[in-house]
């Protein structure tokens, strides 16, 4: 069975980024996460990676649109 929250170091690990990003993403509320315990440790819920995964797709294809890939005449 999954474990319902990740830690950072886990959630870096799944989108193949720096344990830093993923903290910078977090403190800046762009990636939805708590603060448990007496150290304060962040954790991820892990549906609320997904959301953020889905929600980056969306946008993603959102600029994809809105930037069309112009082919050059060489």
């Amino acid at each position: 069975m999954e474990s319902r929250f990740l830690q950072l170091s886990d959630v870096a690990a799944e989108l193949n980024v720096s344990d830093s990003q993923v903290y910078h993403m977090v403190r800046s509320g762009e990636l939805p996460a708590i603060k448990i315990g007496g150290r304060g440790q962040w954790r991820v819920e892990r549906a609320r990676l997904e959301e953020y995964i889905q929600r980056k797709y969306a946008e993603t294809a959102d600029w994809v649109r809105q930037n069309p890939l112009v082919e050059r005449d060489d």
